[in-house]
């Protein structure tokens, strides 16, 4: 079975029509105009019903790297939840664009415990390398889940 054959969530023409003029990126939209919503919109719901890496996107939708930046961009300015909260008729479209909201906040979700670790890191380091006291590191990283300051009592 290839990877388009386990994809299920594919919109249908009527809920196409729907969901195009709520889309930016339209011709009659100022700027840049999207080559093809439908196609992106298919590549992001392939993403969250497969639970795939962008990587793993399919030639069909395009570059991965280009679906990704978009979703990227859409995420951060909080398109698709306002997209979501549109009275869109369908259930299953309504649906769709829930699990693609719901996408969105665990990846930023990810992206912020990843900053979240990258300045503990740095923060420890900084102590650390520069001959300070471990306790002092406790007390800059004290705002953390203590589950992510194991570490620190390793190396006191």
């Amino acid at each position: 079975m290839n990877e388009m054959q386990e994809y299920q969530m594919m919109l249908r023409d009527d809920q196409w029509r729907e969901l195009e003029p709520l889309l930016i990126g339209k011709q009659s939209d100022p700027g840049a105009s999207a080559k093809n919503n439908r196609l992106f919109i298919e590549a992001v719901l392939w993403i969250v019903s497969s639970n795939n890496l962008w990587r793993h996107l399919p030639p069909q939708f395009g570059k991965s790297s280009t679906v990704y930046m978009r979703f990227r961009r859409w995420n951060e300015c909080d398109f698709w939840r306002q997209l979501a909260l549109n009275n869109v008729n369908d259930q299953a479209l309504r649906e769709m664009l829930q699990q693609i909201v719901d996408y969105g906040d665990h990846y930023t979700r990810r992206i912020e415990q990843r900053q979240a670790r990258k300045v503990q890191k740095a923060v420890y380091k900084s102590v650390v390398g520069g001959g300070g006291n471990v306790s002092h590191v406790r007390q800059a990283l004290a705002p953390t889940d203590e589950s992510t300051l194991h570490w620190v009592g390793l190396v006191s």
